[in-house]
């Protein structure tokens, strides 16, 4: 008989997100998705090539203090961005 092994994921653990790598039109989904899929203290690195100010209006609207917006980087052509779930 197997025992099956469940892996818990710590609460300060840090998932990478390349906006870079998702189609355009389906990118605010996928982040979306990805934003609701986290636990809280978990936090989601983002990355993209611009600063994605709309977004974070809709952010800020959808998730008001419950998402923790930092910049790491934030530079032409290279925006880090950590949203960590409150």
């Amino acid at each position: 008989m197997s025992s099956c092994a469940h892996h818990h994921v710590s609460a300060d653990a840090v998932y990478p997100f390349d906006a870079r790598g998702v189609a355009k039109r389906f990118r605010h989904a996928a982040i979306f998705g990805a934003l609701d899929a986290l636990a809280a203290g978990e936090t989601m690195r983002f990355v993209n090539d611009h600063d994605p100010l709309p977004l974070l209006q809709q952010l800020s609207g959808r998730y008001g203090d419950a998402i923790r917006i930092d910049y790491v980087q934030r530079e032409p052509g290279a925006v880090v961005i950590d949203f960590a779930r409150q």
